[in-house]
């Protein structure tokens, strides 16, 4: 059976409150859980100490049994210093898309003539 620590969404309609539980990976995300290990309530201020709760001493556990978490979680567990999160870079999230690329280079190809028109009458 694969674990997964996870979040499970609960709250209303626009006020999410999340618990931070141990499921199977084949559960639905709100449903059928193992056991929950902490809460986490993205309306809380950032430095606000019921923003994000968690039994480390489980979380420990669960992880040393082979749970793998999701990237939030994980996030959350790094900064508890139960597990070291690996640096994560995606140089091509920076990069223009195709059409943008086509834009600066129509753009640069303009300059360019520009520059070129403004020298040749210089010369003459």
């Amino acid at each position: 059976m694969a674990l997964k620590i996870r979040l499970a969404r609960g709250g209303a309609k626009k006020r999410p409150f999340y618990r931070i539980v141990i499921a199977d990976t084949r559960s639905p995300r709100d449903g059928r859980f193992i056991e929950k290990i902490g809460t986490f309530n993205p309306l809380l201020p950032k430095d606000h100490k019921d923003r994000l709760v968690l039994d480390v001493e489980r979380a420990k556990h669960w992880v040393s049994v082979g749970a793998v978490a999701t990237d939030r979680v994980e996030r959350f567990l790094d900064g508890a210093g139960i597990v070291k999160r690996s640096a994560k870079n995606n140089p091509e999230k920076a990069k223009p898309k195709a059409k943008a690329q086509e834009r600066l280079a129509a753009a640069a190809a303009a300059a360019e003539e520009a520059k070129a028109a403004a020298e040749a009458p210089a010369e003459a």
